[in-house]
């Protein structure tokens, strides 16, 4: 399945170069020169079932069906469809994702990108024409949120509301009947 020797010398498909708009934010011209060294490619012949890990840098242009665990950087090219837990340093879609998505730093979803599942990142991007559906968890807040206090005020009487939403039952009041509205009767405390 694998030609045998060095990895290095296998011929690799040819990838065009990421436009600097497909590059996170962080990347530096620097960045992009040695990841692109250690950049892994999985053409749109490629159909996986399992468990992908790498390091640094992977394309997908394929099928993956299963998990892809990295804390490197993830590409889903427009042809790439994806049915899988990713766990990733940070991600570019352009394809198609149908599972959750963890990322300890960037998830961006470009123009035609289709995502069905969760996303939790320190960041999210999201151009206009890419499809989310999902819930997001975005950052970390500056400080906790305060508790509400578990004391409740104490009634009083009167008017209450039962649990079944119904007005509690007066003494002189029919079942079914509207209670009327009228002057409340002053309660006298004993001392």
């Amino acid at each position: 399945m694998f030609p045998r020797g060095d990895n290095n010398k296998a011929k690799q498909p040819h990838v065009p170069q990421q436009s600097t708009s497909q590059q996170p934010a962080s990347s530096t011209p620097e960045q992009a020169q040695t990841s692109a060294e250690h950049r892994n490619i999985l053409s749109s012949d490629v159909e996986i079932n399992g468990s992908v890990n790498f390091s640094d840098e992977l394309v997908v242009d394929g099928k993956i069906e299963g998990e892809i665990n990295s804390t490197g950087l993830l590409f889903i090219q427009e042809n790439a469809r994806i049915k899988a837990e990713v766990k990733v340093g940070s991600t570019v879609i352009v394809g198609k994702v149908h599972g959750n998505i963890i990322a300890s730093e960037t998830v961006e979803l470009k123009t035609g990108a289709e995502v069905v599942g969760d996303i939790k990142a320190k960041v999210l991007a999201m151009e206009s024409g890419a499809i989310f559906v999902g819930r997001s968890e975005i950052g970390k807040p500056t400080s906790a949120p305060q508790k509400q206090s578990s004391s409740k005020p104490k009634s009083s009487g009167g008017n209450q509301q039962k649990k079944s939403g119904q007005p509690k039952q007066q003494p002189n009041q029919k079942a079914g009947q509207a209670q009327k509205p009228g002057p409340t009767k002053p309660v006298a405390k004993a001392s």
